[in-house]
């Protein structure tokens, strides 16, 4: 059964109508909160109604949920508010705002948070202020009301009521505009349904260009109208089109909308974590308020070692989507819980078509480690006062043979030269002031398991963080984290998040080693070298996080749609871009760079 109001946004916005009605993916925004708060009175449903005295009993074509109406005079039509209605015929269901039932007669009233579409115009003969009658734009519903309004009244009339007229409210105006009920608005309404129904059997429709709904649409941030638009451009140029066809494509530049979410790390032992009402509570062993952050601002949470989750508070962030991820002390990520939110199938079956294809899991394998050898020669340009002429051109020369490798192993092979070159010129980005521990590294080389001295230590402390961040940025994007390309396949790795957190390792978990130590925020004294490797201690995670933060807030130009973003954003959108290169809505992918 398709809800009608689905069926309304698809008049709207086919892609929306895709994304809400098809995949399930719903962000609220404050419209949709000023739009539930105009229906917060008729989303009460009536106690019941009966059924119209000229239904036959025998004949039920369709369902009516058993509603009773409040007391009212006899002479006046019940209000039934929050009636549901569903129609086998025509496969769809909905739940009316209010309907005024007298007897066999009903009249649905849908009540709209906006103001109507104003077109033409209206003498208005009452207005004693002008010489002459002011002239008024008429009052009409838009489409996505008509639509709506109109399956509305086939829904009654298959129930059995006579449909003589029906109303939108609009609240913003305070209007109670009447809709006339014709074959007119029967047939707008059915031409919709069928057109949805076809939308829906996929693919997901191209987003709109230079719309001016999209900027307000919250789900903008998921849609990428422009992004998708520019790359679409970009492939129409290189092709050669006409330029009337380019012109048409080319996008305007959309600011994304602004972040304020809050991402909590809690990592000392013995804390736990509750909610009450509508707030996280943080206490300690002693249960001693710690923090209070309000539930609606929080977007992830990550506890290392042992930290207690309640389950009432596992249950309350799996209803707000809230991903919640296990760590040990050292970074490992253990678990994450996974909100059974919306996932489109869709684009996990063409991940797994298209990733099977070798030329198009090398085209994806590519573009992460060119992006990655780019960004790692940056870093050791910007920091490096000694750095060897050859050293930069040696990487330069990796990318290019790696933008010239025929297979994936080749491509690993190219990738491995790279890492070998940049790390042993790791540690000249060190200060004076930390030469003994850069010393150590140099000595050590990048080492894993265990990390022998504190800069491998962060990195991989860095590293671990970072995978969690992009598992959760894949599964947001309705991607599958263990089917990658450059990175192979295997029990308990994610893969594909791996291979999206390539481009990020020098920009992010390598910026935040070299920046931690030559400020003063990780000394030897933050760190323990054990039988099982060099590890941080708790005032060591702490100074970690603090600078691990301030690298995720910041924010930086992305270099082909020149807007900025946080890095957390970024991994978020480059998560959406693989998803839309894979469904074939973008030709190309483009990575984040940085001079």
């Amino acid at each position: 059964m398709w809800p009608v109001r689905g069926i309304a946004e698809h008049a709207y916005c086919p892609r929306l109508f895709y994304y809400m009605t098809v995949e399930g993916v719903f962000v609220p925004s404050a419209d949709t909160e000023a739009g539930a708060g105009v229906h917060r009175r008729v989303d009460r449903p009536s106690a019941g109604v009966a059924e119209p005295a000229a239904k036959s009993k025998r004949s039920k074509p369709s369902t009516v949920e058993a509603l009773e109406y409040h007391d009212c005079e006899p002479e006046r039509p019940r209000s039934v508010r929050s009636l549901a209605l569903t129609s086998e015929r025509l496969g769809v269901t909905a739940t009316l705002d209010l309907a005024e039932i007298e007897g066999a007669r009903a009249v649905p009233v849908e009540y709209r948070k906006g103001r109507p579409k104003r077109s033409g115009i209206v003498s208005d003969p009452t207005d004693e202020m002008f010489d002459e009658p002011e002239l008024l734009p008429v009052p009409e519903p838009w489409p996505t009301d008509r639509v709506q309004i109109g399956l509305q009244v086939l829904l009654l009339e298959e129930a059995g009521y006579t449909v003589p007229e029906a109303y939108l409210y609009y609240a913003a105006e305070r209007l109670r505009l009447r809709v006339q009920v014709d074959e007119a608005l029967r047939s707008f309404a059915l031409a919709e349904l069928e057109a949805a129904k076809r939308a829906a059997e996929g693919p997901r429709p191209p987003p709109l260009v230079n719309d001016p709904r999209c900027p307000r649409c919250s789900l903008q941030p998921i849609c990428l109208p422009d992004e998708i638009n520019h790359q679409r451009l970009t492939a129409l140029t290189v092709e050669g089109a006409p330029a009337d066809a380019t012109d048409e494509l080319t996008p305007r530049k959309l600011w994304p909308p602004r972040d304020d979410g809050i991402h909590v790390v809690l990592q000392r032992e013995g804390i736990r974590v509750g909610v009450r009402g509508q707030s996280v509570r943080v206490t300690d062993k002693e249960g001693r308020l710690v923090r209070d952050l309000p539930l609606a601002n929080i977007e992830s949470l990550a506890v290392l070692g042992g930290v207690q989750v309640s389950t009432q508070a596992l249950t309350v962030f799996a209803e707000h989507e809230v991903p919640v991820a296990f760590l040990t002390a050292a970074g490992r990520l253990v678990a994450m819980m996974d909100p059974l939110g919306p996932t489109s199938a869709a684009v996990r079956a063409a991940q797994v078509r298209g990733l099977d294809r070798k030329e198009k899991a090398l085209e994806l394998a590519r573009a992460v480690t060119l992006a990655k050898i780019a960004n790692q020669r940056t870093l050791l340009m910007r920091n490096h006062a000694g750095l060897p002429a050859r050293a930069a051109s040696d990487l330069q020369e990796c990318a290019a043979a790696a933008e010239r490798a025929a297979s994936i192993d080749e491509l690993r092979g190219h990738e491995g030269h790279a890492a070998a070159i940049y790390f042993s010129h790791f540690a000249g980005m060190f200060k004076e002031g930390v030469r003994e521990i850069a010393e150590r590294f140099d000595a050590n080389g990048r080492q894993r398991r265990p990390p022998p001295d504190p800069v491998n230590a962060v990195l991989s402390f860095g590293y671990s963080m970072l995978t969690n961040e992009c598992v959760a940025a894949s599964r947001l994007a309705s991607l599958e984290p263990t089917l990658g390309t450059l990175h192979a396949t295997r029990p308990g790795r994610p893969a594909l998040a791996l291979d999206l957190m390539e481009p990020f390792r020098p920009l992010i978990a390598d910026s935040v080693a070299v920046s931690a130590f030559n400020r003063g925020e990780l000394t030897e004294g933050h760190f323990l070298d054990t039988a099982a490797g060099c590890a941080l201690t708790d005032a060591g995670r702490k100074g970690f996080f603090s600078a691990y933060g301030r690298r995720m807030d910041t924010e930086v130009t992305h270099p082909v749609f020149e807007y900025r973003l946080s890095y957390r954003r970024m991994l978020m959108l480059h998560a959406r871009l693989i998803a839309a290169w894979l469904l074939g809505e973008v030709p190309t992918l483009a990575f984040l760079t940085t001079r």
